[in-house]
């Protein structure tokens, strides 16, 4: 069901960082104006993970740049996008040590069956954003 809750942003939005302000817009959209994400600047990253040169790292960055809003990919198939494919258990590490979820999207990662798989944030939250998505990305059909 839809929430009749509005989306907010705290108080003291202007003293934000320039950084900030953008993850606030970008996430602002994610959850109330989901056809805005795809023009909006994706945040900067500056976590160490994300930085070195490493399969998480380039698992995180396919994940984000290939896997659209809606759409779910398996652990196989991401490591395929990556190229290994061979390295679907390390793709499940690489998703437990996203450091910015919802941003970089791991909860669009299922498991082969169609199950959802496990999430940092609780498989009830994984299945939420996915039905989330579902449902927006519905809405925008019509």
């Amino acid at each position: 069901t839809e929430s009749s809750a509005t989306c907010e942003v705290c108080e003291g939005a202007e003293e934000m960082t320039e950084p900030l302000k953008q993850c606030t817009a970008w996430l602002h959209a994610y959850f109330c104006e989901p056809a805005r994400t795809a023009s909006l600047p994706v945040p900067a990253f500056h976590h160490p993970l994300l930085q070195r040169d490493s399969f998480t790292r380039q698992v995180l960055w396919t994940l984000l740049r290939d896997v659209k809003f809606g759409e779910a990919v398996s652990y196989k198939q991401l490591a395929d996008l990556a190229g290994n494919s061979r390295a679907a258990r390390a793709v499940g590490g690489a998703m437990r040590s996203n450091p910015i979820p919802i941003i970089i999207p791991c909860h669009r990662v299922i498991c082969s069956s169609g199950q959802t798989g496990n999430y940092g944030g609780g498989n009830l939250m994984k299945e939420w954003l996915l039905s989330h998505e579902k449902l927006q990305k519905e809405k925008l059909a019509y």
